[in-house]
Parts: C-alpha cells; structure tokens; sequence
C-alpha cells in the first residue's frame, strides 16, 4: 500500500504538468498553444493514468493522440507533450514479457512518429531526418524499457531467493528441532512407559491402588508420547504449516464456540457430539478442530440459513467420524482451496475428508484415526 501511492501519484503527474507547459508556451501575438492541442494534450494526460491497468491500450492511444500534436505548430515546451507516448511505450516493455505485445506497443508508436514528423523537413533531408528521429524517439524508449524490465526482474528474482532461503531456514528449524525432540523427549518417555509396565507386572498383585496408580502414570505417559511423535509428524511435513496446539481441556470449549457463531450467523445448528474429544492426541484434537471450522464457515458462506445444519462427531472403529450436513446445493467454488485445505490436513493427520452434493443436501465427512494403541507405543 505504501509504495501504490507513489506510483499513482507518478502517473497523475503529467496531468498537472501539462497545464504548466501549455501555459509556458503561450505567448503575446501568434506565439501561443492551439485550442485542439488543449484539448489532446489534457486527454493525453487523462488517458496515461489508465496505464496501471491497461498498459498497451494506453500506449496506443497516447500514440494516436500523439500524431495530430507532432504535426501542430506549438511552442517551447509544449512540444514535449505528444512524448508521453514513448513513456507509454517504456511502460509496456517494463511490465510486460509477452513478444506479441511489445510489437503491438513498438509499431503503434514508430507509425505515430514517422506520421507526426514526416513532411516537416525541408525535401533534402526530409526522409533522413524523419528516419533518424524515429530511430532516436523510438529506440531510446525500447533500451530504457528492456532495462527497467531486467531490473525488475532481477528484483523480483532476489525476492524469490530470499523468500526460498527463509523457508529453508525455518524447515532446518523445524528438523532440528523434530530431532531433539524425537532423541531425548520422546526416547525417555518410552523409557519411562517400558519400565511403568514392568513394574505394573511385578506388582500386579500387591495392593489395587498401587496397581491404578501404576496403570494411570503409564495411560499419562502414554498419552504424552502419542502428542509428541504427532508433533514430530507435523515439524517433519511443511505442508502442515505453524502448527498450533489445542489443550484436551479445550477442544469441547473451541468447537462449542464455532458452533456458537454459526447460530449467530442465523443458523438452525444440531450438535450430536458421542464421544470424549479430551482424550484425542494432539494433532488430532487441531485437525478435528480446524475441519470444523473450516467446514462451518464454508456453511455461512454457501449453505441456505432456512435448512438446519447437522454437526455429528463420533467415535467410529478406533477412530473419529465426522459428518457436517447442511442445506443448498454445491457452491461455484466448491474445489477451492478451503476444502483442498482439508483434505491435506487431513491427510496429514492419517485421515480423509470427502466433500460433495448429497440429494439437495451439502455434506462433509471426515475420518481421522484413533490413538495410537499402547503396544505401538512402547
């Protein structure tokens, strides 16, 4: 946004400098501007601030405005007015790689240069000097162009460079990080889940409470074991982008709030929830939580407010089956990046999620796996 004002107040620029050429050039006597050159030279100044846009229509309208002004007598520095059509010309082969549009933009201006000089000059001389002034109006602008083009994109290269070096980086970040994690966290707390087991063996037939007490440490550690290799899975993937934790105590309390806001949004929502979303590991509870959102807000975009939303999450074979239907038929941009988005997600949580019409009915399904069993774990 910052650097859009300088450049909208660049292309503005010649329509407050003509008046003062114009003006400058006007004399006592004979000496002074044509009304008609008022007139195409203020267009002229009108016509480049659409260059942003449209830059080769710019360009050759600015080259058709240029001929009628080449061939008017007009004085002192009015007479650099009918070049904005080379800095259209320079804007064009700046802005642009494709061959068949510098063509278009070189030719119109060529012809309004030869059109607008030629017959100007004494015979002698004439075709030569219409032919060098060409060469100089027209050239000079095409080196300027290609120049700032280059430059451009080099700009836009160094650009790229830097953005590929700081994903890099942060993937090194990341794997080191996985690293550490996966070399003292995790191979300690296996540790730790190898060795309760032994001892709840040993014990199993001592005191009860011990025997929970034992059962309950190693269900913790277990638990904790299954969040940090979801972790690892995720720092390991880029794909799965900043990953972003959600506690077990607050995955009922999140999804009751995306509920929330779409029965705000005037939504009939039904909410059949029959299995404990505490006890998911890590990613799952994110993933869970982010195809709910996703889906729901999907829903206020497309879906039709008058048929109620039905939200169903349900412990299904060692797993999660969620099912999200709701009213209308399939959006235009159904195979957006919104449920792409999912699927990946998804995916990177070891499920699937499926999207698509259902009689006059939009429905999302989503299967994400279970927790790891505990003879995995250890």
């Amino acid at each position: 946004m910052i650097d859009a004002l300088p450049r909208r107040a660049l292309r503005g620029l010649p329509l407050v400098l003509i008046p003062v050429l114009l003006l400058a050039s006007t004399y006592p006597g004979q000496y002074r501007v044509p009304a008609h050159y008022w007139i195409l030279a203020l267009t002229a100044g009108v016509v480049i601030l659409a260059g942003a846009r449209r830059p080769l229509a710019t360009s050759l309208v600015l080259s058709a405005l240029a001929v009628p002004m080449l061939r008017t007598p007009a004085w002192g520095v009015s007479g650099l007015v009918p070049y904005l059509g080379a800095v259209a010309l320079v804007d064009v082969l700046a802005r642009t790689h494709r061959t068949s549009t510098v063509w278009v933009a070189t030719a119109g201006w060529t012809a309004a240069v030869v059109l607008g000089r030629v017959g100007l000059h004494d015979t002698s001389i004439g075709r030569a000097s219409t032919v060098v002034e060409a060469a100089a109006y027209v050239g000079l602008p095409l080196l300027l162009g290609l120049y700032l083009r280059g430059q451009r994109d080099l700009a836009e290269n160094l650009r790229m460079r830097a953005a590929e070096a700081e994903a890099r980086t942060r993937l090194d970040e990341r794997a080191a990080l996985a690293r550490e994690l996966h070399d003292v966290v995790a191979h300690h707390i296996a540790s730790i889940i190898l060795r309760i087991s032994v001892a709840g063996h040993v014990v199993r037939t001592a005191d009860p409470r011990l025997v929970a007490v034992l059962d309950d440490v190693r269900a913790t550690a277990a638990d904790a074991l299954a969040d940090i290799r979801g972790l690892l899975a995720a720092l390991r993937d880029p794909a799965f982008g900043t990953v972003a934790l959600v506690d077990a105590d607050s995955v009922d309390t999140e999804i009751a709030a995306v509920l929330a806001r779409t029965r705000a949004a005037g939504f009939t929502v039904d909410a059949a929830i029959t299995t404990d979303l505490g006890g998911l590991d890590a990613i799952t509870r994110l993933t869970l939580l982010r195809l709910i959102q996703e889906s729901l807000t999907n829903v206020m975009k497309h879906a039709d407010p008058a048929v109620p939303v039905r939200v169903s999450i349900d412990g299904r074979d060692g797993g999660l089956a969620i099912d999200i239907v709701s009213g209308g038929h399939a959006p235009a941009t159904v195979a957006g990046h919104g449920i792409v988005g999912m699927r990946e997600r998804a995916a990177l949580a070891g499920g699937t999620v499926s999207a698509g019409p259902d009689g006059r009915h939009w429905t999302v399904r989503a299967r994400l796996p279970g927790r790891p069993r505990d003879e995995e774990l250890a």
